[in-house]
């Protein structure tokens, strides 16, 4: 199945017959793409010196503060809606990853909201490309200091111009949701984390080829590296168009994947890995405040155990290419509204939201 064709919210996978009963290694499915193998498997570590050593790698961002009142109203239905943003960083171990120089600037290269519907089953996953044309509001960053608001700027600008706070506040502005939590992954951590999983079995039904992102797999079934991985979702000129609303489509594939994956890896058979694992989700994410200790990082990933591959709609935000400039796309505010609309009123994504939008090409490419 591919990543822009999963079924309504609640949907069975098919008339008539039985589920498996979930193995153990299922509770993982949750929450964002990169980040999942990881989070969950820390309810199997133990207290005293493992407890306090994950407890102080975890980094987190006071966005309530940053951002005061001036937000959109807390919805109390049960749900819950996350911004995941994949940090392209420019600095320490990320600056072979992510090119350029070690400069210490970063940007936003992958963001998506997840909503997570009431009772913590299913969950709609919303992909915003860092190329669209927005307004970003006035915001202030977790620092303190204010940010202007500027005009048909990229949407990824706001986590360079101000971090977590304004790319938090330019989401909300654009959705007119409250973003209950705040998750971000940078590109050395997901690299390791693939890795000790002991990879991500793919299957391309194209070659991708791409230098920039050092790619190469035939088409054909292929056990992932964390190298790899990474090279896969950051790769926009090996499949489709070239834009990035084809390497949205790469990495919301590639989740379905990793989802997949979690369930047979076993890693609650050895401590070892176990532990490997909750070091390097705890090292590679930066939360919200709210979700800031390892006590709260488990609770939180116990609600969502429910959540499967199966049970996540994954769509793109409708846009349509800029007839000024075909590198960068802009809302299709009508399609736009029923997305936001549907999750804010804790619904299910109308298809007719994501017909006839700008897609990339991609579609299909890679299937797990």
């Amino acid at each position: 199945m591919s990543a822009e064709s999963t079924p309504e919210p609640g949907t069975p996978g098919g008339k008539g017959r039985r589920r498996k009963p979930r193995s153990k290694g299922r509770k993982g499915l949750l929450v964002t793409a990169w980040v999942a193998a990881g989070i969950v498997v820390l309810g199997g570590t133990g207290a005293g010196y493992l407890y306090f050593k994950l407890n102080g790698n975890i980094k987190s961002v006071d966005i309530d503060q940053a951002l005061g009142s001036a937000r959109p109203t807390k919805v109390d239905n049960g749900s819950e809606n996350i911004l995941v943003l994949g940090s392209d960083s420019r600095s320490g171990s990320n600056k072979k990853l992510g090119g350029g120089t070690d400069d210490g600037s970063a940007r936003s290269d992958t963001a998506m909201v997840v909503h997570v519907y009431e009772g913590h089953k299913k969950a709609s996953v919303v992909s915003i490309p860092r190329d669209t044309l927005i307004d970003r509001p006035e915001c202030t960053g977790t620092d303190g200091e204010t940010h202007d608001a500027a005009t048909n700027v990229m949407f990824n600008s706001a986590y360079t111009t101000g971090g977590a706070a304004c790319a938090v506040k330019t989401v909300e502005s654009m959705t007119g949701i409250r973003m209950d939590h705040y998750l971000e992954v940078d590109f050395s951590g997901f690299q390791k984390l693939i890795d000790e999983l002991g990879g991500v079995p793919v299957t391309t039904t194209k070659n991708i080829e791409d230098a920039e992102s050092h790619l190469d797999l035939k088409a054909g079934t292929h056990t992932l590296t964390g190298k790899q991985a990474l090279g896969l979702v950051r790769t926009r000129h090996g499949v489709g168009d070239g834009s990035d609303l084809g390497r949205i489509q790469l990495q919301q594939a590639f989740i379905k994947a990793l989802v997949e994956q979690i369930k047979d890896v076993g890693v609650f058979t050895s401590p070892k890995k176990l532990y490997d694992l909750a070091d390097t989700a705890t090292k590679t994410v930066t939360t919200d405040s709210d979700l800031g200790s390892v006590n709260k990082l488990m609770s939180f990933a116990n609600g969502l155990k429910g959540i499967g591959s199966k049970n996540m709609t994954m769509v793109t935000m409708p846009v349509q290419y800029d007839p000024a400039d075909p590198n960068r796309v802009i809302v299709e505010e009508a399609k736009a509204k029923q997305v936001w609309t549907a999750l804010e009123n804790d619904r299910a994504i109308p298809r007719s939201a994501t017909e006839g939008t700008a897609t990339g090409q991609a579609k299909g490419v890679v299937t797990s």
